[in-house]
């Protein structure tokens, strides 16, 4: 899905942008507004847009600041239509998307677009891959308030709100080279033999050759620093501590 949007980005940009420079040239000048996440109203409203007959939800982490907000009206609004997984399956194909088509990504974070074009190039994007509809008035709502160059952090965070739902952690184990199968799955045991039973682990490989070896691991609110290069930093602590013979 993330191809088939791609393809369509490149042309809804050129053509958007063209359409806004020429329709509203006043808007073309105007300053960069500063992004303001203190009023989560807009993200409230998108989230209570369902019938009031429908039962309440709770996001399963606290999320705060704007952009935890924003994902979390999400979250409730997934939630009441029974859609979290393929919610956000859309909205990662859209961030991997956009992330690869440069022009774009710009288009998205130049608040000096109108507002109306910002809408309507996310209404035809969405109807090409035929997003559901609370993945497109959700994107829409972003587009409305200048917010779509915020969408990347919101998937992080709403990913975050949905693997809490589903009972999985996150643990990020960073070397210098990718880990060989066997010792992925012994590391995988041994964090899940840690968290216990009705937790779910998922891994995830970072490759960070400034380590020099080993590994770091990052579990929950944990880090387990256990590579080359912090070693020989307390290594050289230690050296360069004076050394007291006479004790």
């Amino acid at each position: 899905m993330a191809a088939r949007i791609r393809s369509t980005l490149t042309g809804f940009t050129k053509a958007f942008i063209s359409d806004s420079l020429s329709t509203h040239p006043s808007h073309a000048s105007r300053a960069i507004v500063r992004p303001n996440f203190s009023n989560p109203e807009q993200s409230r409203n998108f989230a209570s847009a369902s019938p009031s007959k429908e039962p309440k939800v709770k996001v399963p982490v606290a999320m705060f600041g704007g952009s935890g907000n924003y994902a979390s009206a999400l979250y409730i609004a997934a939630a009441k239509a029974n859609s979290l997984d393929k919610v956000e399956s859309e909205l990662l194909d859209f961030v991997s998307a956009t992330t690869k088509a440069s022009t774009f990504s710009q288009f998205m974070k130049d608040l000096a677009v109108p507002a109306d074009v910002r809408v309507k190039a996310i209404n035809e994007i969405c109807a090409q891959a035929k997003f559901s509809d609370v993945t497109k008035n959700f994107l829409v709502v972003l587009a409305d308030n200048g917010r779509l160059r915020h969408v990347d952090t919101i998937a992080k965070r709403f990913s975050d709100l949905t693997m809490a739902h589903r009972g999985e952690v996150k643990a990020v184990v960073t070397t210098v080279i990718p880990l060989p199968a066997e010792e992925e799955k012994e590391l995988k045991d041994t964090l899940q033999e840690i968290l216990g039973k009705g937790k779910t682990v998922k891994l995830e490989q970072k490759i960070d050759p400034s380590i020099l070896g080993g590994l770091v691991v990052e579990f929950g609110q944990k880090v387990f620093d256990m590579s080359i290069k912090t070693r020989a930093r307390q290594m050289e602590r230690f050296l360069r501590d004076p050394i007291n013979f006479d004790a």
